[in-house]
């Protein structure tokens, strides 16, 4: 996925399970430089710069962060100190997908200025003591990585996106014991999380996609965010967390079914050529197919090919 991403292709990892299961330690979100244990995004980011170190002398890259939370259904940015207006918009052209507006991306350059945007917005994340978990997540959370790559020819350059995404685990509140504010959390929780839901179901049923069905996209702000990463523009790997426990079967048995849904989604990831890019790449494929059209008439006719 990071040489995809270096390379101009999307890319998301989810870890999805239900509350307790090992999400936040998987995913490493709430990793502290220099901690004992590594998840999913520190490893992503040493494996990033390892690549970049790897590139050809001529390319120069860019990259940039955003860290941001669904809690409650609202988006919170967590780089941002305070209160953050954060709102969705579908991204600009016939593209598809959707952009933040409002959301702080933050320039990095070294391993260790991209760890601290990780660690910093992390300690602003929503989290609470339940009944099944100490410091349980009360949000769903995404650290996203930027990537902008040009090459020694101007029109080589591509611009790619890398979704890391902590899902808070599902609950039940007759064993979370949550009550109040944290109840309502819980409900917002498992809303989201049922949008998801119905998202890969639709996706991953064969004669709805062949059909063209309707797929709920904006039933909630957390499947239109990742509209890209399901059945998109992106290359995605979904991790299912599970306990263990046998009191955690029924939670267990849903993971995996959910999980097994998620497999049958099938995405389209293409390479992010910026739009000057774009456009040269299509110049040349028009100039290709005059010559080739050229040739096939000369062949034809039995004359030569005029001077250009």
């Amino acid at each position: 996925l990071v040489t995809g991403l270096l390379a101009g292709y999307n890319a998301t990892v989810l870890a999805y399970g239900q509350t307790g299961s090992g999400k936040t330690h998987t995913m490493g979100t709430a990793h502290q430089p220099g901690g004992a244990t590594e998840g999913v995004i520190p490893r992503v980011i040493a494996a990033l710069f390892a690549g970049i170190a790897g590139l050809p002398d001529g390319d120069s890259i860019s990259l940039r962060v955003a860290f941001i939370e669904i809690h409650r259904e609202e988006i919170r940015d967590l780089l941002v100190g305070g209160e953050s207006h954060v709102t969705i918009r579908d991204a600009p052209g016939h593209a598809g997908g959707v952009v933040l507006v409002g959301v702080k991306e933050l320039e990095v350059r070294t391993v260790a200025q991209m760890a601290a945007a990780l660690a910093d917005g992390s300690l602003a994340r929503a989290t609470a003591a339940t009944g099944m978990n100490h410091r349980s997540s009360r949000s769903h959370a995404i650290f996203t990585i930027h990537v902008e790559r040009r090459g020694a020819d101007s029109a080589d350059v591509t611009r790619a996106k890398m979704h890391l995404v902590d899902l808070a685990g599902s609950e039940r509140a007759k064993r979370t014991k949550a009550e109040g504010q944290r109840l309502k959390e819980g409900i917002q929780i498992n809303k989201g999380l049922l949008a998801l839901g119905n998202v890969i179901s639709a996706l991953g049923d064969d004669k709805r996609r062949h059909a063209g069905g309707h797929v709920p996209y904006r039933d909630s702000k957390l499947t239109r965010l990742l509209q890209d990463s399901l059945g998109g523009n992106s290359r995605t790997v979904m991790v299912a967390c599970i306990s263990p426990a046998d009191a955690n079967l029924d939670e267990t048995l849903s993971t995996l079914k959910y999980a097994n849904r998620a497999r049958n989604i099938t995405n389209k990831p293409t390479l992010n050529l910026s739009a000057n890019a774009s456009e040269e790449v299509a110049k040349l494929r028009r100039a290709l197919a005059a010559s080739r059209a050229e040739v096939e008439h000369l062949r034809a006719s039995g004359g030569t090919a005029s001077p250009t």
